[in-house]
């Protein structure tokens, strides 16, 4: 299988390469009043063919004046004309350049947007209700056009000199160091910094307001971290820099190579419409992933900030020393962030056990992938609305569970072996996913480009079939690919992929490990006498799913205490996805469950219970439903009741948050009037000021609440969110917002939704969850489709098709009928295949519900 070849309608929106940059002096001056801003760039060229006009990437920008300036002083003016349809700016010449180094002059002016694009307005209210704007930018992908004309494609590398003119008692970063700070005539400074390492437009940053930063740590090599932050906020950085510092020092060691920057700035931006992005020097967040008090926080939210720390250093080699030639190849930098972010996270602290926590992250990965509608890793990438559409989980998630696969396959130390190799050869350079190949296959000696090829090049993933023959002496594995839908009328799928198993199988007391290369259709493993049972996928490290005969299933679950975590966790996920692909029906999944439930002590593993329970839960018929949380209360309340409501002192995060699980699965699906209860309970004592209460039974118990929650809890959650002390604490009550029962407080949220109450960066994800609410989601479909003009107006581009993900919950045949409908006529042209992707779930869903609503309500009467 070879790597698909780019679209002759690549050249439409691929600038020439007759005039090549390298180096912008950069200054610009915005407005935070007016959210306007003027600018000037000098850019050093290379004329490499005798050209009349130059072409480079604009949009949104009004360019005044422009000339090319010769190294004799010869200047030629300019006259601009633009392409709003390629996002192009033409710069006519009066004479021909001829081919030698020049210099483009060119000053300019646009708009501080409200998109979150670009260069953009942000906004926060300090605690004296002082309403604060900053200027701030996100370029990644194609938004570096928007703040300045350039070269915008990530193989014009080039160095960057940028000087911010503003206004006295602001903040002002950029991705260097700063070299200068002089008062300037009308009453402003004048900051420069100094001139970046050569990398691409994209990860270029500015950021100017209000903000306080914190005094600078320093890593083992001398690299100083700071934290910028809306005042008032400083109390919550100690953490993050803590992460950022041990992840630096990681990565530096990790790859042999230090970092390449002067300096690295974490910025907390009230406005984001990304998690966080992996400027050079002066990464961006969102709050809620920079600012924590670890006193307060849970262990997933602790988590989730060390995790997106540690994945944007990451991209200080992976994505921006090292940068892939076109966006066909983001995954090069997004899935290697990934897998880099576990590595670095497990070490940080090993007591989260992040491999078994990524099992939750790689489900989500299969369950798009099992769609008709999923795309491969890497695929042909045209137009600027292409390369948004690659941010999506198949980019990110399975991008990196493939690569722990072929890392698990190989050896950590053989796999880390080549990417030291790649990272030296091509550092400041560009690539293609070959280079990265040949590098880890030279250093392996092993067919790394054809196994990878396979994963890379072609949707889907297989499922690996296992049989026990002659009583267990012979293993057969069998490959086919796995789908949750079959095309109607479609060919049988002949795909296949060279599958890296990893086996261990039991005999007696004694355990045993066996790789074998799956490339065929089926293989089979000879034992030198039989084995007592069989586990694939040792480890949960390989992208596919596993189909047990019904014997070889019933013995893992007889001899599960010799599974770890996530080979139990498995389990259930597999099985999950047979009853969505009607190979298994929902009665033997809960079946499975309460086996397993018996004395299940591992959080993971009770989260994947919890998911497909909850799944079940928004299908069961409303005449079943007694019976139905009756049974899910027999199944998850023995452990909670083992467990106890207060922690030990010897419980870890991880056991915590067990405890926090069972809480919420008890109290929402299982309906447990006396967990509800001692859930408010809890929420009253933590709305009262005690301290000492656990924050992951807290935050369980706001989602508990939720659920139950009458018109005068649902206006205490709303102040709430808007008061609490910490982004966390904010976030959870606006999510839990979605989660009330009641029509009048759903429609409440709703509008909130198109509001200031609730920021644009949010409001989609708000949107989403309230889809997925049993009672009100249709309601909340039916206000997105008459709000929808409005909706994408107000709400950032690339939020929209995550918005949309809450059609999945659409799944009654008469509501999958109108949002089908809805969206034949309102196409996602930034997101076409996730969009594609979602419908499709949504069409399982409907299936799921047709078949097994009747199945469960039948099975909980017995």
């Amino acid at each position: 299988m070879t790597a698909p070849t780019d679209s002759t309608d690549t050249a439409r929106y691929r600038l020439p390469r007759s005039v090549v940059p390298s180096h912008y002096d950069l200054v610009l001056e915005p407005d935070l009043d007016a959210a306007t801003f003027i600018g000037s760039v000098r850019v050093d060229v290379e004329v490499v063919e005798p050209v009349d006009e130059i072409v480079l990437n604009a949009l949104d920008l009004e360019i005044g004046t422009a000339s090319l300036v010769g190294p004799n002083g010869t200047t030629l003016v300019g006259t601009v004309t633009y392409d709003p349809d390629t996002e192009r700016a033409l710069i006519g010449l009066d004479d021909a350049a001829a081919p030698g180094q020049w210099r483009l002059e060119l000053t300019f002016a646009g708009e501080l947007n409200d998109k979150l694009v670009g260069f953009y307005k942000s906004t926060y209210t300090d605690d004296d209700g002082t309403t604060h704007t900053i200027a701030t930018s996100q370029m990644e992908s194609t938004h570096a056009r928007r703040a300045f004309p350039c070269w915008d494609e990530p193989d014009f590398k080039a160095t960057f000199g940028v000087t911010l003119v503003v206004a006295e008692g602001l903040t002002a970063l950029s991705n260097a160091a700063e070299i200068g700070d002089e008062a300037t005539d009308g009453g402003r400074r004048r900051v420069r910094f100094a001139t970046t390492m050569k990398m691409s437009t994209y990860l270029v940053a500015f950021v100017v307001g209000p903000l306080d930063v914190t005094d600078a740590v320093m890593t083992k090599s001398g690299v100083p971290i700071r934290v910028a932050h809306p005042r008032g906020k400083g109390h919550l950085t100690q953490y993050a820099l803590d992460a950022a510092v041990f992840s630096l020092d990681f990565f530096s060691e990790w790859f042999d190579l230090p970092y390449a920057g002067d300096k690295l700035d974490l910025v907390a931006v009230p406005d984001f419409a990304f998690g966080a992005m992996e400027n050079v020097g002066c990464v961006t967040f969102r709050e809620v992933l920079l600012l924590i008090d670890p006193a307060t926080a849970t262990q997933p939210e602790l988590e989730r900030l060390v995790d997106v720390v540690a994945h944007e250093l990451a991209h200080m080699w992976f994505g921006n020393l090292v940068t892939m030639g076109w966006w066909e190849g983001i995954w090069l930098n997004e899935a290697f962030a990934t897998f880099m972010e576990m590595l670095a996270t497990d070490a940080y602290k090993p007591e989260w056990q992040r491999w078994v926590s990524f099992g939750l992250s790689r489900t989500a990965a299969f369950d798009v992938d099992a769609l008709a509608a999923t795309r491969p890793i890497e695929f042909p990438v045209i137009s600027p609305e292409d390369a948004e559409g690659m941010f999506d989980l198949l980019t990110y998630e399975k991008g990196a569970a493939v690569l722990r696969m072929l890392e698990q396959f190989l050896g950590p130390d053989v796999f880390r072996d080549g990417l030291r190799t790649y990272m030296q050869t091509h550092q400041y350079g560009n690539t293609r996913t070959a280079d990265l190949w040949d590098a880890i296959e030279s250093a392996s000696g092993e067919p790394v480009r054809r196994v990878m090829d396979t994963w890379i090049y072609q949707g889907g993933f297989p499922v690996v079939g296992l049989s026990l023959e002659r009583d267990g002496a012979t293993i057969r594995l069998t490959q086919q690919r796995f789908m949750v839908l079959d095309p109607a009328g479609a060919e049988p799928d002949t795909s296949q992929w060279a599958v890296p198993v990893t086996l261990r199988f039991g005999r007696g007391d004694d355990t045993f490990d066996e790789r074998v290369l799956l490339d065929a259709d089926t293989v089979t493993v000879d034992l030198d006498a039989p084995a007592d049972w069989v586990v694939v996928n040792v480890d949960g490290s390989g992208f596919y799913r596993v189909r047990y005969s019904a014997e070889a299933r019933d013995l893992l679950v007889e001899h599960r205490h010799e599974l770890s975590a996530i080979e139990r966790y498995g389990l259930v996920d597999d099985a999950w996805a047979l009853v969505l692909a009607d190979e298994l029906d929902a009665p033997a999944f809960v079946a499975l469950c309460e086996a397993l439930a018996a004395d299940e002590d591992d959080v993971s593993v009770w989260q994947r219970i919890a998911g497909g329970l909850g799944s079940l839960d928004r299908i069961v018929a409303d005449s079943a439903r007694s019976a139905w949380a009756a049974r899910v209360r027999h199944i998850a309340g023995p452990a909670l009741e083992l467990l106890g409501w207060e922690a030990a002192a010897t419980d870890d995060e991880r056991r915590r948050q067990l405890r926090a699980t069972l809480v919420g699965l008890l109290g929402t699906v299982g309906a447990d009037d006396a967990v509800v209860a001692r859930a408010r309970a809890v929420h009253d004592r933590h709305l009262a000021g005690e301290s000492g209460l656990d924050p992951a039974v807290v935050a369980a118990a706001v989602d508990v609440v939720a659920a139950h929650g009458s018109a005068d809890d649902f206006y205490v959650f709303v102040a709430r969110m808007t008061d609490a002390p910490t982004p966390q604490e904010s976030m959870r009550y606006m999510y839990a917002l979605a989660d009330f029962p009641g029509e009048a407080e759903h429609q409440r949220l709703l509008e909130m939704s198109l509001t200031e109450a609730i920021r644009t960066q949010n409001a989609a994800f708000v949107l989403r969850r309230a889809m997925f609410n049993r009672a009100n989601g249709p309601a909340a479909w039916s206000f997105l489709r008459s709000r929808w003009d409005e909706v994408t107006e107000r709400l950032p581009s690339m939020s929209l098709v995550r918005m949309a993900e809450g059609i999945r919950a659409m799944s009654t045949p008469e509501l999958a009928a109108d949002v089908e409908a809805f969206f034949a006529e309102h196409p996602m042209p930034q997101a076409t295949k996730t969009l594609a992707q979602h419908l499709e779930a949504m069409r399982v869903n409907v299936g799921l519900r047709e078949r097994e609503a009747h199945r469960i309500a039948a099975a909980v009467a017995d």
